[in-house]
């Protein structure tokens, strides 16, 4: 089957669920419905969502929506095991066996109605992962028709490494933001570059609509004067930073907002210029770049 490259703003959906806005089925066949129409094809799931539940409500949405399966691209997380009714787990932990990969992939199947994943991301690494087991986990999926990619969430470039000694790995899902760019200093971005690795963002717009510190009032008080030089809305351009990197990140926003979803391929237009992106960094900072 041929892979189908995702769209550059990726749907979060964990907050569609129980978790967040508790959409029903007619409020999430619109919402999917939305991103379709504009522009967002890619939809970012995982196991746990909704305490094991909205990837369920999802499929039941798109099961009845009558839309293409080859029209949208499905991603999935899985081995975080969460203490849910859901499931028989006295404490949090991961799971990195062979069966748990190829059954969770598989409940994925069945919960989202359709015969494959696009994606599946292992969701955090675990010290007592043994790369033979994901490695025979992933290559039986794949071999099977199962899922199309593979790749990782919040792993470090060793991590990384350690699973691309027995298999490849294509993703690696991060937190990276105006106020969460680590990414961009300590390596994990050059390590994804130099292996090919495509990254991608989860919370793209960081803290600055969620604390009121310093550092959310100085980048507020510059991306209201560039919004207007951009004449385009600041969240967008703090995503129109994240887009400028190199790497070519696809950032995972998680509005259920439809109105916020139908804009949010317009941050792809905004060709930041050089000092503006590097202004955003220094305000995050606090201080002249390095």
């Amino acid at each position: 089957m041929t892979k189908t490259p995702f769209s550059k703003i990726i749907a979060g959906t964990m907050t569609w669920g129980i978790w967040g806005k508790n959409l029903d089925q007619t409020q999430m066949i619109d919402l999917i419905n939305t991103c379709i129409e504009s522009g967002i094809t890619t939809f970012d799931h995982a196991d746990i969502y909704g305490g094991y539940t909205t990837e369920a409500a999802f499929g039941n949405a798109f099961g009845k929506s009558r839309i293409e399966r080859q029209k949208i691209q499905l991603i999935s997380k899985c081995c975080i095991q969460l203490v849910s009714g859901n499931r028989n787990t006295k404490i949090k932990h991961y799971d990195y066996s062979k069966s748990h990969i190829i059954g969770s992939a598989e409940n994925s199947l069945k919960n989202l109605k359709t015969d494959y994943l696009d994606l599946l991301l292992l969701h955090r690494p675990s010290p007592l992962m043994q790369v033979d087991e994901i490695a025979e986990a992933v290559e039986k999926l794949k071999n099977e028709g199962k899922i199309l990619d593979f790749g990782v969430s919040n792993f470090t470039p060793s991590q990384t490494d350690f699973i691309q000694t027995k298999t490849k790995v294509n993703y690696n899902q991060i937190e990276f933001s105006v106020t969460h760019f680590e990414a961009m200093l300590n390596g994990s971005l050059d390590h994804m570059q130099t292996k090919g690795i495509v990254p991608m963002c989860w919370s793209p717009l960081g803290s600055v609509f969620k604390k009121e510190e310093d550092k959310s009032i100085r980048i507020m008080k510059l991306a209201t004067q560039l919004s207007l030089k951009y004449n385009i809305e600041i969240d967008l351009l703090l995503l129109a930073w994240i887009l400028k990197h190199p790497s070519g990140i696809l950032p995972v926003c998680g509005t259920a907002n439809k109105t916020r979803i139908a804009d949010l391929m317009k941050a792809t237009t905004i060709e930041m210029e050089l000092e503006d992106w590097f202004a955003f960094w220094s305000e995050s900072a606090g201080k002249d770049v390095p």
